[in-house]
């Protein structure tokens, strides 16, 4: 954990001041298209959290391996972060882009929804008691936010029309931005996932602790 720390650490902050000061200012617009390298690692990361958050809970359902569940369970409150940071960081970008802070795109409105089935996730392991009540209703609610998940990664090529341009990051090097910007950007989505992989694997530690907690104050009360 130490070293996935201190690598995430050093690979955002690296991306974050190469990118913002170290790049060339190519017009006007180009203190907000920086904003890039928040914005397009923290999208993939949202994206990329609920994908996993899917994995976790399909396992769970098909072997019930509990730490699945709970993996899953602490991916949810990272994984609002970066699609909170992504929803912002759009705004700032496309205010100044397109004349206005928000527009139902197909892509940026399925990006809402997303955001929403977060809330609703959390929500609703919380108010559940039992938890393997809540981890089975979990799991299904994933099924179908995973709809919306792949609709914030496609909606681009599904829709021609909608202000959002396409990906920045393309298998197709003519649709990629220009190596400058490129290469800082890789480093920023290396840091951004580095980071989430370290969140995730402290956050389940620490429900797997309160899971045994919980199973130990439960058995002292029933032998009480």
């Amino acid at each position: 954990m130490p070293t996935l720390w201190g690598l995430a650490i050093v690979s955002l902050v690296g991306g974050l001041i190469w990118g913002f000061f170290l790049t060339p200012d190519a017009d006007k617009f180009a203190s907000t298209v920086k904003i890039i390298y928040l914005h397009v690692p923290s999208a993939l990361m949202a994206i990329n959290a609920w994908l996993m958050m899917l994995v976790a809970s399909l396992i769970w359902l098909i072997r019930r391996h509990h730490v699945s569940a709970l993996a899953a369970r602490a991916a949810a409150p990272v994984g609002i972060t970066m699609t909170l940071i992504a929803l912002i960081t759009g705004a700032i970008w496309g205010q100044p882009m397109w004349g206005t802070w928000w527009e139902w795109d197909p892509r940026l409105t399925s990006f809402l929804i997303l955001f929403l089935f977060y809330l609703g996730y959390v929500a609703l392991w919380e108010a559940i008691e039992n938890p393997d009540t809540a981890a089975d209703l979990t799991s299904y609610l994933c099924i179908v936010g995973s709809v919306f998940a792949m609709l914030s990664r496609y909606a681009v090529n599904f829709w021609n029309q909608g202000l959002h341009q396409g990906a920045s990051l393309s298998l197709d090097k003519e649709k990629n931005v220009a190596d400058v910007y490129y290469q800082p950007l890789l480093l920023c989505i290396a840091g951004f996932v580095l980071l989430f992989v370290a969140l995730v694997l402290y956050r389940t530690g620490t429900e797997i602790r309160a899971r045994r907690i919980g199973a130990l104050e439960a058995r002292e009360r029933a032998s009480a």
